[in-house]
């Protein structure tokens, strides 16, 4: 699963730092973004209000 953008990358590597998740998911989402140009944020999709 690729990260959807760099705020979200930055946030798994701060829980990687503190023990939170391991070492191997986050090599995985790593691996499976490599080379992608990631936006900094996203934003929520808009939806229609009934």
């Amino acid at each position: 699963m690729p990260y959807k953008s760099n705020a979200q990358r930055r946030k798994f590597h701060s829980l990687l730092e503190k023990n939170e998740i391991s070492k191997t998911v986050v090599d995985e989402w790593d691996k499976a973004s490599k080379g992608k140009k990631l936006p900094e944020r996203v934003k929520p999709k808009t939806g229609s209000k009934k």
